[in-house]
């Protein structure tokens, strides 16, 4: 990052001693409030460039390349390298100074990405910046945008539940950590809404003490990366950071950190927001400064889809994994599984349709469709286009005798499968919009994971696979069907059944 220039406007200068306060056991700064400083000089940058309030969106990878101790003064600079209507990249410099040697050394560069939030009228950021800064600044934008699309398709790969054998392998169970935390005012900008630093520390310290349980040290943070804000928290929320090891690499340990955020009526009922995922990379070093070599780590199941940061796609496809699945109505070309898991109760209706499979699936992921053939659907519209493959519908349901009428916001992901062999996925999840707010004339009801799996069995036929993991919201639609009084699933896979063909045959 370039001093001075024409982007003085938008560029702020922190230098600040390290305390003991501020230091770890060792006498070294802590990662957590190192990065509480970055996120606060860098948004004031922002700030200071656009003339509104800005939040923290995300931060680039970040690699730390040197440790500041006890006496030492650390200067963070900040300056905003290229502004995208509502939101601009700052650029983020950090060394530290020994007084008395006067020796100078390089901490971290880190490249982060705040939203304005105007008051009124939204405004368009103006930059006058170094011209190389303004050119790369659009090309890590791309970067950061591809980023998302990468995860979501390696999440779908490495949700495939491979053997894992080794005789000394650690359990990742025995990794996973989590912790509470109430924001409190000091926690927060003068709008309410929590610092983005202060969450990054809490995520470091809870990731710490997960890598803590492998090597028996104190784990030194060396990176952290795909760092990005989901949603906003504000003063008064419950925070919750669930921690779990990812993977080891001999000297370095992967945590990956999920965020979780609820308010009163949000703890009462459990319905988490998540706000924030990153994965935090440390080493560990023993008494000599040696590096210590981390055990090989087996992946659990059960603790990592709780802890990390499992996408729509992957959930339905571990739901549909499951073992113990039961057929317990066959008719026709229909059959409905039900599976039992605790208290938790998930259905399976299985299709065969004679179209194609892409036809199936290109009518089956558009959610405004549904209504022709689903008659629990009064009205659906869209609120969202996330992305090409990904919205969000805002969906309503008929009354059902002694209960309100019901309303679900969702997200609906849809993925083309990469082998034959693999199915069309249409995925969907309840979700928070806070412009969509529950209203007293519905009873907001939530969707945990519920989708469509689709499979080619020739040219001109397929097997469509319906999953639904019932909630209490899901439960009145289905009670009757359950005890053997309705035959409203299979009525209602008829006419999915009916809709799709009549539909295929016109293409």
């Amino acid at each position: 990052m370039e001093r001075g220039g024409p982007a003085a406007g938008g560029s702020v200068c922190m230098c600040q001693t390290v305390f003991p306060a501020h230091a770890n056991h060792r006498g070294e700064l802590g990662a957590g409030q190192l990065l509480k400083w970055m996120d606060a000089t860098a948004c004031l940058a922002a700030e200071k460039h656009a003339g509104v309030s800005c939040v923290t969106a995300s931060m680039d990878d970040i690699q730390f390349e040197e440790a500041a101790r006890v006496g030492q003064i650390i200067t963070i600079k900040a300056k905003v390298n290229r502004a995208f209507k509502t939101s601009m990249e700052v650029g983020i410099k950090v060394t530290v100074q020994d007084v008395l040697t006067n020796v100078e050394k390089m901490v971290s560069v880190a490249y982060a990405t705040y939203v304005a939030k105007p008051v009124g009228a939204g405004k368009v950021f103006f930059l006058f910046s170094s011209m190389l800064q303004y050119t790369l600044a659009i090309e890590r934008r791309r970067i950061r945008l591809g980023y998302e699309q990468v995860f979501q398709n390696l999440m779908q790969e490495s949700n495939k539940e491979d053997t894992f054998e080794e005789e000394d392998a650690v359990s990742t169970e025995l990794t996973h950590v989590q912790s509470i935390e109430l924001v409190q005012p000091p926690h927060a900008n003068h709008h309410g809404n929590t610092f983005g630093g202060q969450i990054m520390a809490w995520m470091e310290t809870v990731a710490s003490i997960s890598a803590s349980r492998l090597c028996r040290s104190y784990p030194i943070l060396k990176s952290v990366n795909m760092f990005k804000f989901w949603g906003p928290s504000v003063v008064g929320d419950r925070l919750v950071f669930n921690a779990i090891v990812n993977n080891t690499f001999q000297n370095s340990v992967e945590v990956g950190v999920r965020v979780e955020a609820y308010n009163c009526e949000e703890w009462i009922k459990d319905q988490a927001r998540h706000i924030n995922s990153a994965f935090l990379i440390f080493k560990a070093v023993n008494d000599k400064g040696e590096l210590l070599t981390f055990p090989r780590i087996k992946p659990t199941t059960k603790v990592s889809c709780h802890s990390q940061d499992y996408s729509n796609i992957a959930a339905l496809a571990h739901l549909a994994a499951k073992p113990g699945w039961e057929v317990t109505s066959t008719l026709d070309d229909i059959k409905i599984w039900t599976h039992e898991e605790g208290d938790v109760l998930s259905l399976k209706v299985e299709m065969q349709v004679k179209i194609p499979s892409h036809l199936a699936f290109s009518l089956l992921s558009d959610f405004t469709l549904r209504q022709q053939w689903d008659k629990h659907f009064l009205t659906c519209e869209v609120l969202q286009a996330v992305n090409e493959d990904e919205k969000i519908y805002y969906v309503t349901s008929p009354p059902i005798t002694g209960h309100k009428p019901r309303d679900f916001v969702i997200l609906v992901s849809q993925r083309q499968p990469c082998k034959p062999s693999e199915p069309y996925v249409v995925a969907v999840k309840s979700v928070t919009l806070m412009s969509t707010p529950p209203s007293s004339e519905y009873c907001r009801s939530e969707v945990l994971c519920a989708g469509f799996q689709i499979y080619s069995d020739c040219n001109s036929s397929c097997t469509v696979c319906y999953f639904n993991q019932v909630t209490s919201g899901v439960m009145p639609y289905l009670a009757a069907n359950l005890t053997g009084s309705s035959k409203s699933i299979e009525d209602t896979a008829l006419e999915c059944i009916k809709f799709l063909e009549l539909k295929g045959s016109k293409y």
